[in-house]
């Protein structure tokens, strides 16, 4: 994504207190903006209404404002998009790019004991066309094939092959969908064109350009 200016955004989830690592992403993220007369966005990422609390939203807030780090935009609330990812969801699921899935946790550890396999989920339910409903899971289906190469602006390209990246999960059980749809969307609808994050995140980088680009957003912002 190509913009005249850079919009970025600092995206913690309310599970904690900010922490000095997370201050020095959303420092990183606001001199970036102000540097080039770009946009800094603030983004709450509590789609997981089991870690997100309510007494960490100011947590989060009132830090970067004594910190001085002030938002351009937001905060938005991921909780308040649910309509949005569950659309992207319905359309993955509508083109083939994902499907139903009602393994446990359980289940898949006990068949990898037994078959050795340690590529995390199996690929079980891909194929067995499981119809939606109450305590479905619904999972991404990663290419057989082929590679990902995400252009890092730091460590240059770095390649991801997709056949060792599992069928990850796109919505919980519980109906909720995971961050990495929020994060496709929300980069999509906010033309986020910069996303500067910790090294730890790096490795979920492909799932959301798989993402990205199943849902037709066209080229991805730079990392």
């Amino acid at each position: 994504m190509v913009l005249d200016t850079p919009r970025v955004r600092f995206a913690p989830a309310p599970s904690g207190y900010l922490h000095v690592g997370s201050a020095r992403s959303a420092l990183f993220n606001w001199l970036f903006a102000k540097h080039l007369n770009g946009t800094f966005i603030l983004r709450i990422e509590d789609t997981n209404v089991d870690l997100a609390k309510p007494e960490f939203y100011e947590a989060i807030t009132r830090p970067l404002e004594w910190l001085g780090l002030l938002w351009d935009e937001g905060p938005y609330y991921q909780s308040q998009r649910t309509e949005k990812y569950i659309e992207a969801v319905n359309s993955l699921l509508d083109s083939g790019h994902a499907y139903c899935c009602v393994c446990s946790r359980e289940d898949i550890d006990s068949r990898n004991k037994e078959t050795g396999f340690r590529g995390g989920y199996d690929g079980h339910c891909r194929n067995r066309q499981i119809k939606d409903g109450p305590g479905v899971t619904v999972r991404f289906r990663t290419p057989d094939s082929g590679t990902i190469v995400v252009t890092d602006l730091i460590r240059g390209k770095v390649e991801f092959h997709n056949s060792e990246l599992e069928d990850f999960v796109i919505r919980r059980s519980n109906g909720s969908p995971v961050f990495l749809v929020a994060n496709a969307v929300d980069d999509a609808d906010m033309r986020i064109s910069h996303v500067i994050r910790g090294e730890d995140l790096l490795n979920t980088t492909p799932k959301v350009i798989l993402l990205w680009e199943a849902l037709g957003y066209g080229m991805p912002p730079q990392y």
